[in-house]
């Protein structure tokens, strides 16, 4: 993306003009929307502060209202009246117990009377399976799992208090609160607690949910907010407001406060979208002002780019069609001013060029193209081709097997090189025409080495410079499998990499290089990177070695231009690859490289 905005922005002067009326708009942009932004953040502060302040008071509130409420259950607790009725009585309810059970009913309706969150208190009574209510008088428990929770929670406890939630299942099927008929939390703690030999009797004292919901009820600043009350396990005991979904915080304003006395804590979240509903309209306001600017500072270098960069910009891609070889180019302008003036003189100039070109290079072109297509005529394809099916059927009638593949190969190999006239193939085409060769030397040398490929997907489809492998392929048999008796391998490979250039590799696993030869052999391939492309043939004609490479890397040169890299690795004793690297940027036209 940034190569492509720097690409347009040094070709095209539309689009420098529209960068520098935004670049001149950037700061009042950055100011307006860095003012809206603080805004909001100043708002969204405000907020938490007040919701920390309220949320604190309300804790407090909720902190006093637990704490004489575990006071009230000490007391109880504490009872050695109380204590000793329940301790006393058994299974058996005789009309003693129904007294006792009596007298310890009122008790518990005087206490519910002290504490206006207390909406019950209940005792249970785990000899006579006895559950003691203010709410109901009282009721024995039917199932043994049921009894069983509670014996196990009065002993867990010992001493100590703990609550539970309404919704919490007893047993399968049950749960607290349709047992002991209340809808809210419960302060449960076991009976008799200066007693180290006391029995599992439990003290169970509900609050009153509604009261409870009037302390953080207030709190609330909008319909769509909520607050929840949770214990050190997150499970919420309390919620007022909204039902619970799941935070967003992107959209959504959580403060949350700690208890002083316990573990608990109230949260509150409110949507932002109710915060800043405000804040919106002036943000709305600010980027309508910024799209307006945008499109007065378009519509500006519009404006100047019609009357001055348009001419010039015809002009430029009039030069640049010219130095494509369109000699035929006209500019066309009705201007009258210095740019027509240019136009009508670079009109000018192109007629003349062509002229000048139609009357002394296109002559030479032509005569270069004819004894080159005279020199063409003189191979007769056809000739070759039935002289070689000849000698293959010759080979065949005399079980000459090795010598009928061989012609074979060799048959495809040159309908192939000759084919239409064609100088490239595609990578794919390119790996069978070259396979026919390496069919050929492996049955010189009596198959003693073995060809794998390796060709992606990716690079099957890209055109190929006809015979480009053969001389490096042919340099790694004769180098590196001449020798072998067995064992000899060959790994052609082609790959791409970031969609922009072609890798083809070469490598054999013959004898190597010595250091010394890789080390001019590279330097040779270096010189010939730094020179011009005039000067390969003359200088290629000079050399006295490297015929192979030098005419590879010169061919490549010559056809994909400058980027074109050709380079030698090779390891003593290990082995040697050649590797290509061609630039490449999309399927190239082929249509230039047919029927010369």
């Amino acid at each position: 993306m940034i190569r492509w905005i720097m690409n347009r922005f040094s070709h095209h002067i539309q689009f420098r003009l529209t960068g520098y009326f935004i670049l001149i708009l950037l700061p009042l942009v950055l100011i307006s929307l860095f003012a809206v932004e603080k805004s909001r953040d100043i708002l969204y502060n405000q907020a938490v502060q007040r919701t920390e302040t309220a949320l604190s008071s309300a804790m407090n509130h909720l902190d006093l209202v637990f704490q004489n409420v575990e006071e009230i259950s000490t007391l109880i607790a504490g009872d050695p009246a109380m204590n000793a009725l329940l301790n006393e009585n058994g299974s058996d309810f005789s009309p003693q117990s129904i007294l006792a059970f009596s007298y310890i009913l009122e008790q518990l309706s005087n206490s519910v009377s002290v504490n206006r969150y207390i909406s019950q208190i209940s005792v249970y009574h785990p000899a006579s399976s006895m559950l003691i209510s203010t709410h109901y008088g009282g009721k024995q428990l039917p199932g043994d799992a049921q009894k069983e929770w509670f014996v196990e929670t009065a002993r867990h406890n010992g001493t100590g208090i703990s609550y539970v939630k309404v919704d919490y299942a007893v047993t399968d099927g049950v749960t607290f609160g349709q047992l002991t008929n209340t809808d809210s939390i419960s302060l449960l703690r076991a009976m008799d607690l200066y007693n180290s030999d006391r029995q599992a009797n439990l003290l169970v004292v509900s609050f009153s949910k509604n009261k409870l919901l009037n302390i953080i009820k207030t709190l609330l600043p909008s319909e769509n907010s909520r607050i929840a009350l949770s214990n050190e396990q997150g499970e919420v005991l309390l919620e007022v407001g909204k039902p619970s979904a799941p935070h967003l915080p992107d959209q959504d304003m959580t403060v949350t406060m700690e208890s002083s006395y316990s573990t608990w804590r109230l949260t509150m979240v409110q949507p932002k979208r109710e915060l800043y509903q405000e804040t919106d309209q002036l943000r709305l306001f600010t980027f309508a002002i910024i799209g307006l600017s945008l499109i007065l500072a378009f519509t500006v270098s519009w404006v100047v780019y019609s009357g001055i960069a348009s001419p010039v910009l015809k002009l430029a891609k009039g030069m640049r069609r010219l130095g494509n070889g369109e000699l035929g180019i006209h500019v066309s302008t009705n201007r009258k001013d210095e740019f027509g003036f240019l136009i009508q003189s670079f009109n000018r100039m192109a007629m003349v060029q062509k002229r000048l070109i139609e009357d002394h290079y296109e002559q030479q072109l032509r005569l270069k193209t004819t004894e080159l297509r005279f020199l063409q005529s003189q191979i007769n394809p056809h000739f070759l081709y039935n002289t070689l099916d000849s000698i293959y059927w010759m080979a065949k009638n005399y079980d000459a097997e090795e010598i009928s593949e061989m012609v074979m190969n060799l048959s495809s190999f040159f309908r192939l090189s000759l084919n239409k006239g064609r100088q490239v193939f595609t990578i794919e085409e390119s790996i069978v025409h070259l396979n026919y060769y390496l069919r050929i030397q492996q049955l010189r040398f009596m198959d003693n080495f073995r060809v794998e490929y390796r060709i992606s997907e990716r690079s099957k489809r890209i055109p190929l410079l006809k015979l480009l492998l053969q001389p490096i392929v042919e340099n790694a048999i004769i180098h590196g499998m001449e020798g072998k008796e067995s064992d000899g391998c060959l790994v052609i490979s082609s790959w791409v990499e970031q969609e922009r250039t072609l890798f083809i590799r070469v490598e054999d696993n013959g004898p190597g290089m010595e250091e010394e030869r890789l080390q001019y052999i590279q330097q040779e391939l270096d010189h010939m990177d730094l020179r011009k492309v005039s000067a390969y043939s003359q200088e290629d004609e000079q050399a006295k070695d490297l015929f192979g490479l030098r005419n590879v890397l010169s061919r490549m040169k010559l056809y994909y231009g400058p980027e074109a890299r050709l380079t030698v690795q090779s390891v003593w004793g290990e082995g040697t690859a050649v590797l290509l690297s061609i630039p490449w940027e999309g399927e190239r036209d082929e249509s230039d490289d047919r029927g010369r």
